[in-house]
């Protein structure tokens, strides 16, 4: 048997997972511009110089806070899409209920508060976030939306708008819970139920449905009162 690691070893392995999970609750509670290095380090019971030795500046502990919480999660969904051989709307299904439930649930979803509140400020973060979320997420959903149609699942319909009408209702919840959801309000809004439904009603809009058939018309034009017999 191999021998235990020594705790503080297994300590530092820790570390950059618990920079990234204080990071990104101050971030969330307080805003990036509003946090401070030091109050990140505390949080995770480290030095700002240890922080610094694995993040050298705030901005690339927030892009590794992005890495970290979506563009992972994205590439592991390409992954599961490369490789499904069922239908393009079961693979959609799988891939947003399963994904964003998640998400939802876990800390990760203040990440798009965090971006939408901030990001304007850091074009540099805005650039970042563009290019290891948006068009990944892009892509990925992009793909199966072509691959119904290609498979006469899905109407030929304007993907790029299809991916905005599935995936910006998905990020607003996700924000609510971070906003108006954390507020001691007299009404629940549930996020698991609300993506299912989402999900399902987008995937009915988009399903290639047979035209129904037209009601028959008479075979002759009915008779006008004033000619009919007495």
């Amino acid at each position: 048997m191999s021998p235990a690691k020594p705790s503080h070893r297994r300590r530092k392995d820790a570390r950059p997972q618990e920079l990234l999970e204080a990071a990104l609750a101050l971030f969330v509670e307080k805003g990036f511009a509003a946090t401070r290095a030091e109050e990140v380090a505390a949080r995770a019971g480290v030095s700002k110089g240890t922080l610094y030795l694995y993040y050298p500046s705030k901005e690339e502990l927030l892009k590794a806070v992005i890495s970290h919480n979506l563009s992972a999660r994205i590439a592991e969904g390409a992954v599961r899409a490369a490789d499904y051989e069922g239908s393009a709307a079961s693979l959609m299904r799988g891939i947003l209920t399963d994904w964003w439930g998640d998400l939802y649930d876990s800390p990760a979803a203040g990440v798009f508060k965090l971006v939408i509140t901030e990001v304007r400020n850091f074009p540099d973060i805005a650039e970042y976030y563009a290019s290891q979320v948006i068009n990944p997420a892009h892509e990925l959903m992009g793909g199966i939306v072509r691959r119904g149609i290609a498979l006469g699942e899905f109407r030929a319909v304007d993907v790029d708008n299809a991916v905005h009408s599935l995936v910006l209702p998905l990020v607003m919840i996700c924000l609510h819970r971070h906003s108006l959801g954390a507020c001691p309000l007299d009404w629940h809004l549930d996020g698991r139920n609300f993506i299912a439904q989402h999900v399902d009603l987008v995937l009915q809009g988009l399903s290639l449905k047979a035209p129904e058939t037209p009601p028959s018309l008479p075979t002759h034009a009915p008779t006008h009162p004033s000619t009919r017999a007495a």
